[in-house]
C-alpha cells in the first residue's frame, strides 16, 4: 500500500468516529501531555485504532488524538509523539502530519522538550523557534527522501522560512504580554537516544544552534511539504553547558516540563484562539 492510500485509511477511520473540520494541528511534547485538557474533545482516539499509525513508547506520551475545539477553532491534537530512536522510520513517525493535513489543518503547532545551549537561556524558559538545523550527518535521515508524490506535496519544498514569522511574532506576543520569558531559538535535531557529550555540545553551538532535541523537525519538514504553516515551541527543560554539565534525570526533565506547562498552555491556547 503506497503512502496516499495509508493516509486516506487513516483519514477515513478518524472520519468515521469524529465528523469536524480540524484547522490546527498540535503535537504535544515530553511532559505537554496535559495541555490535551485546554480541548472541548469530541473524540479521543487511541492511536493503536488508527490504521497505520504507530504506537509512542515513551514516558509521559499518552498515545492518543484528541479531536474537538479550542475556543471556536477545531484542531487535532496528539498527546504523545512519535521518534526516530524509538526504532521508527522517518515517514512512520510523521504519518500523523500526513493525516493532519489530509483531515484538513492548514497550522501544524509543534512543541517539545529541549536541552538549552544558549547561556542566556534558562531551564523552564520557553524558546520560540525561528529556524532549525537538520543536517543529515547530526539526525540521519530526512523523511522526504524517497519517490516524491506530487498529490503531497513538491519534490523540494522551500525552507528558507520554516517557522511562520506570523506565528512566531503572535507568540512572542502573547509571553509578552503574560509575562512568560520566551526567547527566538535555532534548534538542531539530532537522533538520539543518547544525549550529547561536552564536545558534542561545543561543535552544536558552534555551528548557530540555541536548543537541542530529537523531534520536531522531521514533523515541520513534512508540514512544509504538505503546505502547513508551522509553529514551533519548546520547554527548555535542562542547561547543556559544556563547562558546567551535570548528568541529565529524565524524571527531572519531566518535572520542569510539567512545571513550565502552564506557560506553553498559555501561549499556545491563544494563539489557537487568534486563527478562528
Amino acid at each position: 500500500m503506497e503512502l496516499y492510500e495509508k493516509i486516506h485509511a487513516a483519514e477515513q477511520a478518524i472520519r468515521s468516529r469524529w465528523t469536524g473540520k480540524p484547522k490546527v494541528g498540535i503535537i504535544l511534547g515530553t511532559g505537554l501531555g496535559g495541555f490535551a485538557d485546554e480541548v472541548d474533545a469530541e473524540q479521543r482516539i487511541p492511536y493503536e485504532e488508527i490504521p497505520h499509525f504507530p504506537e509512542s513508547t515513551v514516558e509521559s506520551h499518552a498515545g492518543r488524538l484528541v479531536c474537538g475545539t479550542l475556543g471556536d477553532t477545531t484542531v487535532v491534537a496528539m498527546e504523545g509523539r512519535f521518534h526516530y530512536y524509538e526504532g521508527y522510520s522517518m515517514k512512520e513517525l510523521t504519518f500523523p502530519v500526513r493525516v493532519m493535513k489530509a483531515l484538513g489543518c492548514d497550522y501544524l503547532i509543534v512543541s517539545n522538550a529541549c536541552g538549552g545551549m544558549n547561556p542566556q537561556h534558562t531551564k523552564g524558559d520557553i524558546a520560540v523557534i525561528e529556524d532549525h538545523i537538520n543536517l543529515i550527518g547530526l539526525m540521519g535521515n530526512n523523511p522526504l527522501i524517497g519517490k516524491n508524490d506530487e498529490r503531497l506535496g513538491p519534490r523540494f519544498p522551500d525552507l528558507s522560512e520554516p517557522y511562520d514569522r506570523e506565528l512566531m511574532d503572535r507568540a512572542l506576543s502573547i509571553a509578552l504580554e503574560n509575562k512568560i520569558v520566551a526567547h527566538k531559538a535555532v534548534y538542531v535535531a539530532v537522533a538520539g537516544p543518547t544525549l550529547e557529550t561536552r564536545a558534542e555540545y561545543r561543535f552544536l553551538r558552534s555551528i548557530g544552534a540555541d536548543v537541542v532535541g530529537m523531534s520536531t523537525v522531521p514533523e515541520v519538514l513534512v508540514g512544509i511539504h504538505s503546505g502547513m504553516r508551522c509553529l514551533g515551541l519548546s520547554i527548555i527543560t535542562d542547561m547543556c553547558l559544556p563547562d558546567a554539565l551535570h548528568p541529565v534525570d529524565i524524571k527531572e526533565v519531566i518535572e520542569v516540563a510539567n512545571a513550565a506547562e502552564p506557560k506553553l498552555r498559555t501561549i499556545v491556547r491563544e494563539t489557537v484562539k487568534s486563527l478562528a
